[in-house]
């Protein structure tokens, strides 16, 4: 046996299957939907991202604002991609989830964390009506932006956020993921 041999052969464990990884500070999975593919992300037991953004780009805010120690590991967000499908199967209306809004500016904390308590499943509310919700009355655009950068898509419902003349503007997804997240609510 070569010396590469010899090292390699202590890779493997006694019962011939491959070592086990730890447990990952951030796990993350890349997750195929109808509205495109989301990367998804839990940490400490709570959802972090759930984002349309590359995988790089992602993990690389990830490994800033929460550990570098950030791993692909699908069954960590079994659950997640569970509700997730179930919700865009039109099974499910509202989500199960902690989250963390550790990806957030503090604005979008602001603007974020309340968010479920002022739209709900199959209504919409417009960006001024929600930047007065939080007693930020003139601060609609500063609302639009804090929802367009949403770490959360889906999971937090910005795209039930719309223009005050009933419009669909941007949404990180597309505007045509949009318009199935809110075609999907509207049915039942």
């Amino acid at each position: 046996m070569n010396d590469l041999e010899s090292r390699l052969s202590r890779l493997t464990s006694a019962s011939g299957r491959p070592p086990v990884l730890p447990a990952a500070d951030v796990s993350y999975a890349l997750h195929d939907t109808p509205i495109g593919t989301l990367l998804l992300a839990t940490a400490a037991g709570r959802v972090v991202a759930s984002s349309f953004g590359d995988e790089e780009t992602m993990t690389t805010r990830l490994a800033r604002a929460i550990s570098p120690r950030v791993l692909r590991q699908p069954a960590a967000l079994d659950d997640v991609r569970r509700q997730l499908d179930e919700y865009l199967d039109g099974r499910r209306h509202t989500f199960d989830l902690e989250v963390d809004l550790a990806l957030a500016t503090p604005f979008q904390r602001l603007v974020l964390s309340d968010l479920p308590s002022h739209t709900s499943y199959g209504r919409t509310t417009t960006y001024g009506r929600l930047a007065g919700e939080i007693d930020r009355p003139k601060a609609a655009r500063a609302v639009g932006t804090a929802l367009g950068a949403n770490p959360l898509c889906v999971v937090l419902p910005c795209h039930r956020v719309i223009g005050a003349s009933g419009a669909l503007t941007g949404y990180a997804g597309g505007l045509d993921a949009k318009r199935f997240l809110l075609n999907l609510e509207s049915k039942s």
